[in-house]
């Protein structure tokens, strides 16, 4: 009751701000930019003067369609925008994304929405689709980027961001893949009796304990001016349920996004204002709501939710350095 009370007023009583940061000069990077909540994000930082916008696709004819559609609805100039290909299912897309993102001048944010959401159990590198790509992908990038973010920040004297687009579904992940003896990442990746119906929110869940040990082990201080936070954009008109969720699940998804679901515009105002250049210190490390922060819920703050971040995380470090060798090497 407790969550869809909250649900409910986010979504039909709270008005977003409509983004006003300056971003001149800066260098961005929006993965899943070029539909939904990504491409109006990337509208907006372009509408706000950066320099450099980065559309991280994985497919470069969609991705050059929308910089076009971004450029004629801007007036931004052309190489305003760069098209740039990234393949969450595949570990060396990632890799070879995170090595070009080494060759950048600067980059003062990098806005991690690419994402899945399905019924379909399956398979990818090794891991159930879900936490391939919603979670161990996005982390290593996360790691992937973070040495460039901590150079721009030293030099040019700002504060960079790093981004992370979840889902206030956490709250309601039923994870019982928790209460299992084994490695949870063995657990996730068995398809036999899987609930996929909690599997999003679960995935949504982990990649918050990841964000927070991330957080955790790369303070701001001395050594680091990079922010580092998760945001939920609440329900919205996106092209996440366009992979196949069955009939039932679709039409009730149909339902509930005609009732109470944001638009794209309104709800990429969220992802602009977890990656404001002004962005308070206060959000590093936290999940922010309706462009506030906001309690992490019990998956995530009770004493179970804290055993749970440990063991995903014992077991998370070393697949990330089995993937790619020294990358978490940048953390504390």
């Amino acid at each position: 009751m407790g969550f869809i009370f909250t649900f409910l007023k986010s979504q039909l009583f709270t008005r977003l701000p409509y983004p006003t940061s300056d971003f001149s000069g800066q260098t961005v990077i929006i993965t899943g930019s070029n539909t939904g909540l990504g491409l109006e994000a990337a509208r907006h930082i372009v509408r706000l003067g950066a320099a450099k916008v980065i559309l991280a696709v994985r497919t470069i004819a969609k991705g050059e369609a929308a910089a076009k559609d971004i450029i004629q609805s801007t007036n931004a100039k052309k190489n305003t925008i760069e098209v740039w290909e990234l393949n969450l299912s595949d570990y060396n897309s990632v890799k070879a994304f995170n090595a070009r993102v080494q060759a950048l001048d600067r980059l003062d944010a990098l806005i991690q929405n690419a994402g899945i959401l399905t019924s379909n159990f399956s398979l990818i590198e090794d891991n159930e689709s879900h936490i391939t790509i919603n979670v161990i992908s996005s982390a290593l990038i996360g790691l992937g980027v973070l040495p460039k973010l901590k150079e721009t920040s030293e030099a040019f004297n700002v504060k960079t961001r790093l981004t992370f687009v979840g889902s206030d579904l956490l709250y309601v992940a039923k994870f019982k893949e928790a209460d299992m003896t084994g490695k949870l990442l063995d657990i996730l990746s068995e398809g036999k009796d899987v609930d996929m119906a909690d599997r999003y929110n679960v995935s949504k869940l982990l990649l918050l304990y990841t964000v927070r040990e991330f957080t955790a082990r790369s303070p701001l201080g001395s050594q680091s001016n990079v922010v580092i936070d998760y945001l939920t954009p609440g329900a919205c008109k996106s092209d996440i349920f366009r992979d196949d969720m069955g009939w039932l699940r679709r039409a009730m998804m149909s339902v509930a996004t005609f009732l109470v679901a944001r638009t794209t515009e309104v709800g990429s105002r969220t992802l602009v204002h977890a990656a404001k250049p002004e962005i308070e210190n206060e959000a590093h490390g936290a999940f922010l709501m309706d462009c506030k922060v906001a309690p992490g819920g019990p998956n995530v703050d009770s004493p179970k939710g804290q055993k749970q971040q440990k063991q995903w995380i014992e077991e998370l470090l070393p697949k990330l350095e089995s993937i790619s060798p020294g990358v978490t090497k940048v953390l504390l």
